[in-house]
């Protein structure tokens, strides 16, 4: 036990170190001075909480499940909760704890494929226009407003209409209808940094544009761009299940939760749990990327006041 608290010791002293003696331990350093200022923050660590027991319940779904949550068993439809069945059974006989546990899954192939997606495509319009100015610039921004201008559902509804019904078709027309801020939020800070003394350094080197934009830009935009997914995840969320509860989303017998509302709202005022469970698992985790990203912006914004 001594050796293993000395361990800690020595290893929060090489953290705290005031004098950092490589770049890999400055790096460290950083990252520990931000979990430091984040684990500060309750509200940020009940987010945090709340995401991180969505993805441990995707991953160990098999595990904590009787079934896929496909399986009908109309002998059993209707069954309020109970010890058998935790959240009780839908119209078809299916175990409504499996299909929420298993629709965990499809919300983060979702987010995470829509983060993927939209964060290159708005730090590359954004850093572009931002950074060269111009014609270039003007060209970029009127069509980032051309998608602004439009209701985020009103315009995935359009993208979905035209690809087609189907999970990918809805996770490719969110990720067309939620670029738009980010590259805006990329173009202001590029403004902001790029006639500091170290782009005009690097110039003065040699360094292309293409090399300062990836390299030395585009780094310093990244943390903005980050505490504004984390912020949009909860539209994104309620995006994905807009278009499940219109059925054009993910397709039955997929436990999307959007899609299970649509299908239980005939039973909410006699058997209220089929649409007001897969309801309560979209405000959780919607509330849990919030205060996350409320946490990551009070940590990561320079100008915050905390």
């Amino acid at each position: 036990m001594t050796d293993i608290g000395s361990s800690r010791t020595g290893l929060r002293a090489w953290l705290l170190s005031e004098t950092p003696g490589s770049i890999g331990q400055a790096r460290c350093q950083r990252f520990y001075l931000v979990w430091l200022a984040f684990s500060a923050n309750p509200i940020a660590m009940g987010g945090l909480f709340i995401i991180l027991s969505l993805v441990l319940i995707a991953i160990f779904a098999p595990l904590i499940t009787s079934g896929d949550g496909t399986e009908q068993v109309l002998t059993r439809r209707l069954l309020p909760p109970s010890a058998e069945h935790w959240l009780g059974t839908d119209q078809l006989g299916r175990d409504m704890f499996d299909r929420i546990v298993w629709g965990s899954r499809i919300t983060l192939y979702i987010v995470a494929l829509v983060g993927i997606i939209v964060v290159p495509i708005g730090l590359l319009v954004g850093t572009t226009a931002g950074y060269l100015g111009g014609w270039v610039d003007t060209i970029l921004m009127r069509i980032t407003d051309i998608f602004l201008a439009f209701p985020r559902l009103i315009l995935a509804l359009a993208f979905v209409s035209a690809l087609g019904p189907g999970l990918d078709n809805a996770v490719l027309a969110i990720a067309l209808t939620t670029w738009s801020p980010f590259a805006r939020i990329a173009r202001a800070e590029t403004m902001v940094i790029r006639n500091s003394e170290y782009i005009l350094a690097a110039r003065v080197q040699g360094a292309s544009s293409a090399r300062i934009l990836l390299h030395h830009v585009t780094p310093l935009c990244l943390s903005s761009v980050i505490v504004r997914l984390t912020l949009d995840m909860a539209g994104i969320i309620l995006t994905a299940a807009g278009l499940g509860f219109l059925g054009l989303g993910a397709q039955p017998p997929l436990p999307e939760w959007g899609a299970m509302i649509s299908a239980g709202r005939q039973f909410l005022l006699d058997q209220w749990w089929v649409p007001t469970i897969p309801g309560l698992a979209i405000l959780t985790v919607s509330l849990g990327f919030n205060l996350l990203g409320d946490g990551l912006r009070d940590v990561l914004d320079p100008r915050s006041d905390s």
